[in-house]
């Protein structure tokens, strides 16, 4: 397959919900970006950072099973569900952070999965990027037939009524679109806009401390725009279980090191070990404090973001 491949379309943060006719409200999907490529002999999958996903999700591979198009790029997310049976970010990271392949087929019993579909890209070799979301919604109508594993996703009138419905139980947020945008390859703008019921950043480990020679907490930082390392937060709860504080004990020990990586030291240093700051995890958080500090982190799973590209954004 000769690939072209794309950074899909992003919305924009937001606290307001649009005004006045044409915008329509989905549920903000708590799971791993996925475009799906396929040029009517072979798909592959990738994710927003163009990393190849396509052994990790073998129940959307095979593309004729769910789509009827000679040729498509389909924009999607994948989820998990939790035991509470709401969508789990560490679910679907025990597929999306699998490193050896041959793991799959046990993994795929224990974490079934589900492609939410809600855009489209190309079809029948044709760019559909220029035509608005209503037609690219209406092409998807045609040519995409859920099952188990693949569903599209569902358009809302009213993004107040649902961003309530998300509060009540406990999701991530909303996404809120217009219907007359077209897809923006490679960007973001005011078209698509989300607003999240809680809030996450993606942070850089720099340090942990041990109970009884396993990793028990976390120390995260964020890089500022010159490469300086700062520190923002002490996260030792979340999602992960004693196997995963375990492997992450193995995977810490060669990123060692004698000094301190953050530029401002943390309120707690005591038996703390140092690490080159390169892991990365999706940490969930209530708020700021004094701009540079997380209030409540919460550690959601480790993910496969470059730690450069974490970047300090003080908010406004």
């Amino acid at each position: 397959m000769d690939l072209n491949l794309v950074v899909p379309f992003e919305p924009i943060s937001t606290d307001a919900f649009p005004d006045g006719p044409g915008w329509v409200s989905q549920v903000k999907w708590d799971g791993v970006r996925i475009l799906t490529y396929f040029d009517g002999h072979e798909s592959r999958l990738f994710n927003r950072r163009k990393n190849e996903r396509t052994l990790h999700y073998p129940e959307i591979t095979d593309v004729y099973t769910y789509c009827n198009a000679d040729s498509v790029i389909l924009d999607g997310e994948v989820i998990a569900l939790g035991s509470d049976g709401k969508p789990s970010f560490y679910e679907v990271m025990r597929r999306d952070g699998i490193r050896r392949m041959e793991k799959v087929p046990q993994i795929q019993k224990a974490v079934p999965i589900t492609y939410m579909v809600f855009d489209v890209l190309y079809v029948n070799k044709q760019w559909v990027t220029s035509y608005s979301l209503k037609e690219r919604q209406e092409l998807l109508n045609t040519i995409i037939i859920p099952n188990n594993h693949v569903q599209l996703v569902e358009n809302f009138d009213n993004a107040k009524s649902l961003y309530q419905v998300i509060k009540t139980q406990g999701m991530e947020g909303v996404i809120m679109k217009d219907l007359s945008s077209t897809y923006l390859i490679n960007g973001k703008d005011p078209r698509w806009r989300k607003k999240k019921f809680y809030r996450d950043i993606i942070a850089v480990v720099g340090g942990v401390t041990l109970r009884n020679n396993i990793v028990n907490s976390i120390l995260l930082g964020l890089f500022d725009n010159s490469g300086c390392f700062w520190y923002i937060g002490h996260a030792g709860t979340g999602r992960l279980t004693q196997s995963d504080w375990r492997k992450l004990t193995e995977r810490i020990r060669p990123l060692v090191q004698q000094n301190m990586p953050f530029v401002n030291k943390p309120p707690r240093t005591a038996d703390t070990l140092w690490l080159q700051p390169e892991i990365t995890a999706k940490i969930q958080y209530a708020d700021w404090i004094d701009g540079h500090s997380l209030r409540q982190p919460s550690i959601q799973g480790f993910v496969d973001v470059p730690a450069d590209q974490c970047v300090l954004e003080l908010p406004k």
